[in-house]
């Protein structure tokens, strides 16, 4: 009985030895082991064996990139403006060793030489640069922390300035000379738009009036081609026919009423030469009345005349013709004349050949 006993406690020895002996590191994982306070090594990734009460772990360490977040620091610039910048870390371990024994706490240590550097690196430039040069402030910072915790067994990876914020009557200014610089460019913008919009519209105006002058330039043209081969063809068609001057005299008459009947004449102007054709179209009623007497002959000379003496002119008399050209002669003077004198000397003209035919049958 007291035989099992022993073996029972010598096994829970042995389980507690073993387990005390065996050390497992997980992935990305460094552990530093002390003997006796002194640094002895660092255990690996995987199965590991020390020392039971002799050997202690003492820091454990994450090998993979780390991120650490700053509280925002006020910063003075150039120009004496506080301004409060955040700024983001991304480091990594690289000897387990040196980041437990050389430096007491990284992250304290890290932080604060970042608030140090931002503070030289800002107090070199204006506000207006140090809003515009992220990129710049980075980089230097970068170097100074990269070189810094080398000997800590820390490698900065990178550094970003997460937000920087001037103070409440900096930002209100700074939005007043963006709203007015963006209220300059909408006038810009519009200006140039009417600008081409008025320039646009005065070329099409300019298109238009061009196309519209040729096209009545050619319309003008078009017409007055048509009334020349109208003209032309007139003119032809009167001398190849011959026409008369009483035909002539005819249409003289015919085609005054239209001279007269145009919108808005309100005086008009009886031109001359009417005494002349209304003379024309009498004397032809005339003649055509005269070769058709009664007893179906022309007239003849009253008997008993003096043939040295004035002779009266009849229809059928060859010197008619003689006495009408010079009737027209004198009408053609007489052109000035008011209208009623030129009726009253058509009638005069038109009754005349009557009284002669009576004349002449008379005598007969």
């Amino acid at each position: 009985m007291g035989i099992n006993i022993l073996f029972l406690v010598l096994a829970v020895l042995v389980v507690l030895v073993v387990l005390t002996t065996v050390r497992i590191v997980p992935q990305a994982r460094a552990y530093n082991i002390e003997r006796f306070g002194r640094y002895m090594r660092t255990l690996q990734p995987g199965l590991n064996f020390i020392i039971p009460g002799v050997d202690r772990v003492n820091t454990k360490f994450d090998m993979r990139e780390q991120v650490f977040t700053s509280r925002p620091q006020p910063v003075i610039t150039e120009d004496n403006l506080v301004v409060n910048i955040d700024t983001v870390l991304y480091y990594q371990v690289t000897d387990p060793r040196a980041a437990a024994y050389e430096v007491a706490n990284y992250l304290q240590a890290i932080d604060q030489l970042t608030v140090t550097t931002l503070r030289n690196v800002i107090g070199g430039m204006d506000l207006e640069r140090t809003l515009t040069s992220r990129e710049e402030i980075n980089t230097r910072l970068r170097g100074v922390l990269d070189d810094a915790t080398g000997k800590w067994g820390i490698r900065v990876n990178r550094v970003e300035i997460k937000a920087i914020d001037p103070p409440p009557t900096i930002k209100e200014a700074m939005e007043k000379q963006m709203r007015a610089e963006r209220d300059k460019r909408a006038v810009i913008l519009h200006a140039e738009g009417e600008r081409q919009s008025r320039i646009l519209t005065a070329e099409g105006a300019r298109q238009q009036a061009i196309l519209e002058a040729q096209g009545d330039q050619q319309a003008r043209i078009l017409r007055a081609d048509g009334e020349a081969k109208a003209i032309e063809r007139v003119f032809q068609a009167v001398h190849a026919n011959n026409a008369d001057p009483k035909v002539l005299a005819y249409k003289y008459l015919e085609t005054l009423p239209e001279l007269a009947g145009g919108e808005g004449n309100t005086f008009w102007v009886i031109p001359g030469e009417l005494t002349q054709a209304v003379q024309n179209i009498s004397k032809a009623f005339a003649e055509d009345k005269g070769g058709t007497g009664e007893g179906g002959q022309q007239g003849a000379p009253a008997e008993g005349a003096d043939e040295e003496g004035p002779r009266e002119l009849t229809p059928g008399d060859p010197l008619a013709g003689h006495s009408a050209a010079r009737a027209a002669d004198e009408a053609a003077e007489l052109a000035a004349e008011a209208v009623a004198d030129a009726r009253k000397e058509a009638d005069a003209a038109a009754a005349a050949p009557t009284r002669n035919n009576g004349q002449s049958g008379e005598d007969a």
